[in-house]
Parts: structure tokens; C-alpha cells; sequence
């Protein structure tokens, strides 16, 4: 296991996986980020060398609300991470500093049974990763670990995953010899995620955050995922990626979250089977009178969502693989209006006032109309996504900024690399 002083990284022992990380032009940023890294570690846990470890945050490109149904997503891990210091420890604690982005972790591993105080807690996803690598026959074991995170919470950059895969892959390098893949990595976080912090979720934001790069992903058996790689380089057709933070919370918006999974299983059960995988659009509109009167309106729009959502998914791999990107962006924006006007996740459930992501849409379609805009991640509240021409970027940023906020619009780099040990 390779680890680091931070006099080893002043003089440039991590400049190559930084260039390939972060780009050449961040090389010297990274370069102090991670010596104050270890500085921190070190003075908290004391002098000597540290493991170092990365985990990106993620971008949802299409597929919105299709993984927990079984169905096809494409999404891509990006250069805003959570990095960590770490060494092992003799005993069973696991000690986290989360540098301010979440409360301090201090778990013990001799009990591994989901603690309901914990809901909702960082140390539920020790406890749950922990239990769930331990039940498959991996092992276990103590470390202490400074994080230092540029995947903010609520975001819509996936910040639990990224924590989730790389406490996986802290885990994984210390005690497994690194011979856990990252699917394994993925499943373990959403079993932390679902069964031990208590929020329903798919496997996309791990799978995305574990592999790196942009991948499709085929959730049909959830269980043996078909991930396949993509050629997205968008800066190659002359677009920029970007988030915007519209200022909107993700607090008490969970069940509102649970209640998409929740209404497709509704239409999915009316039709005969358990997931929306399971069944057609045909069946769900041949069927529809019966499916309204049991699930209720919303509950079909959102079905005929998944079920549209999953072929612009095969039409955008289609046109990347012929370099059409105008069809490509022309999916991806039919697909944010389908969340907005179908799976109805663009707007908290009897907001009036309080319709930030909406409000965020409806003004960079105005200022930008050749860009491409849509709802990023779970939706309600928090980010919205756009590919905005390299050419009129800067000029749309600073009236964005202007109007939302300076920092509040990020641009995206999509990395080739998911969850590593540097």
C-alpha cells in the first residue's frame, strides 16, 4: 500500500495522477489541497506517513428516477471529490474527521447491527458497509481518516455515494488486498444507504461514483448491472457541462423522494409484476383506466416516464457511437422536460412560492436558448444541469452568478477514473 508525506507531495510524488484527475491547469492546487490534507490528519492523529484515496462526485446525464424500476441510466463521475487521508488501526474503531461537510465519525466495528439512532447519521454508513462486507465474507478492520470534501451536500453531486464507495475503498485497500470490484463497492453503499441510514435509493449514484468516467447502465439485473463505457467528451463537440445550485434545500424532501419508486411499484403491481422493467408501455396504456383508479394520475405519468425515459437512454448511446450530438442534447433536453411535466420532480409537492429548480430552468432557457437544460439528480430542490456552448460560456456564467449568486454555477469535468487508492 502506497503512502505519503506531505513534503513527498510538495515535491510533486502525485503530479502525474493529479494531471490525470484534476487536468494539467489544477495540478498546483491539488498539490497544496492534499498537502493540507495530510496536515490536518497529522495534526490529529499524529506524525507519519498517510494513505491518500479519492472519490468523485457525480453527474446524472440521463435516467432520471429509472435505476430503483430496473431500468437504464447514463451517468458520470466527476472531478469534484471527497479525498482522505488515512492509516489503519489494532482495534475495531473506525475514526472519521469529515473536515466540517458532516458530523464526525466514531464507530466501533464489534457491533454491526443497524443502531436506529443512527438513522440518518454518517456513522449508519460505517456500520452498514462494514456489516454488509462482513456478511459476504470480506474483511474488517479499524482506521482513522481525515476527509476533505468538494462534493457539497445537497448538491445533487451525489455526496453520500461518494462517501459511501470510498469508505468501501478504504476498507477494500487496508483489509481485502484491493480485490473487491467497484460493483461490489456500489452494492455495498446502497445496502449502507438503504438499510442502516434509512433513505431509499438506487445503485446509480454508486455505480457512477465507484467506476468513473461516463457509463451506461443497464439495471435489469440489479443484482449483475451491464455498465458499458461512453465516449462523452462534450468539450470535443465544443459544449460545456455544468450544475447550477438554484439555493433550494433537500431537507424533509425524503418522502417525497420514496414516493416515485413507491407509485411505479403501485403501477408495476397493478399490472402483474413487482418493477416497471417488468411490464411495457403498451401494458401500462391498454391497462390505464384500471392503473389510475388504483394508483392515481401522478403514479401513471410517472410510469409512462420511466418507460420513455429508458429508450431516450438507448438513443443518446446510439448517437454517441455515430458522434450525432445533436441528437444526443436533443434527448437529454426531452428527457428534462419529462421530469418536469411527467415524473413531477422539479417542484416540492404543494410548493406555490417555493419553486427555485422551476424558476432556475425557466431563465436559462431565456438567456441561453441554445443551451440544454434539465433537473439534476432526485430533483425537488437543489441543482439543475446544463450543456451550455464552450463559446458563450463565460458570458452566461457571469449573468447566472449575477442573478443566482457568485460560486453558485460550477462548471463539470468528467474524469476517467471512479473511487481510487493514489
Amino acid at each position: 500500500m502506497r503512502a505519503y508525506t506531505s513534503d513527498a507531495v510538495k515535491k510533486g510524488a502525485l503530479s502525474d495522477i493529479f494531471h490525470e484527475l484534476y487536468g494539467p491547469e489544477n495540478i498546483k492546487e491539488q498539490t497544496g489541497r492534499y498537502t493540507e490534507l495530510i496536515g490536518n490528519f497529522q495534526r490529529i492523529f499524529g506524525p507519519g506517513e498517510a494513505l491518500l484515496f479519492s472519490s468523485p462526485g457525480r453527474s446524472e446525464i440521463c435516467g432520471n428516477h429509472t435505476d430503483h424500476n430496473r431500468g437504464l441510466v447514463i451517468a458520470a463521475g466527476i472531478h469534484l471529490d471527497k479525498i482522505a487521508a488515512v492509516v489503519p488501526r489494532s482495534d475495531s474503531m473506525v475514526e472519521i474527521i469529515t473536515g466540517g461537510f458532516a458530523g464526525d465519525i466514531n464507530t466501533s466495528l464489534r457491533d454491526l447491527q443497524p443502531d436506529t439512532a443512527e438513522s440518518g447519521q454518517a456513522d449508519a454508513l460505517v456500520r452498514g458497509i462494514a456489516a454488509y462486507f462482513q456478511s459476504r465474507g470480506y474483511s474488517i478492520g479499524g482506521f482513522s481518516a481525515y476527509i476533505d470534501s468538494r462534493v457539497a451536500m445537497g448538491s445533487g453531486l451525489s455526496s453520500s455515494a461518494s462517501l459511501e464507495v470510498l469508505i468501501g475503498m478504504i476498507f477494500n485497500t487496508l483489509y481485502n488486498s484491493g480485490k473487491i470490484g467497484f460493483v461490489e463497492l456500489a452494492k455495498a453503499g446502497k445496502f449502507a444507504e438503504n438499510t442502516y441510514f434509512h433513505k431509499p435509493c438506487g445503485l446509480m449514484d454508486q455505480i457512477a461514483c465507484a467506476a468513473g468516467g461516463t457509463e451506461i447502465i443497464d439495471f435489469e439485473d440489479e443484482e449483475e448491472p451491464v455498465i458499458e463505457r461512453l465516449d462523452f467528451d462534450l468539450r470535443k463537440y465544443g459544449y460545456q457541462l455544468m450544475i447550477l445550485d438554484t439555493g433550494g434545500h433537500h431537507a424533509n424532501l425524503t418522502g417525497q423522494y420514496a414516493a416515485i419508486p413507491g407509485e411505479m411499484g403501485c403501477v408495476a403491481r397493478q399490472l402483474g409484476h413487482t418493477v416497471l422493467r417488468e411490464c411495457s408501455l403498451s401494458d401500462l396504456l391498454n391497462n390505464s383506466a384500471d392503473v389510475r383508479s388504483a394508483c392515481g394520475d401522478r403514479a401513471v405519468l410517472r410510469g409512462i416516464h420511466f418507460f420513455q425515459e429508458n429508450e431516450r437512454v438507448r438513443a443518446i448511446r446510439q448517437a454517441l457511437a455515430r458522434g450525432d450530438i445533436g441528437t444526443c442534447l436533443e434527448r437529454i433536453r426531452e428527457s428534462g422536460l419529462s421530469s418536469w411535466t411527467l415524473l413531477q420532480n422539479c417542484i416540492p409537492e404543494g410548493a406555490i412560492e417555493d419553486q427555485a429548480v422551476s424558476y432556475a430552468l425557466a431563465y436559462l432557457k431565456t438567456i441561453c436558448p441554445d443551451g440544454i437544460f434539465r433537473i439534476h439528480g432526485g430533483g425537488f430542490a437543489g441543482t439543475v444541469q446544463g450543456f451550455i456552448p464552450v463559446k458563450s460560456f463565460a458570458a452566461i456564467q457571469d449573468n447566472v452568478e449575477t442573478h443566482f449568486g457568485r460560486g453558485k454555477m460550477t462548471p463539470l469535468v468528467i474524469r476517467s477514473r471512479g473511487v481510487i487508492h493514489i
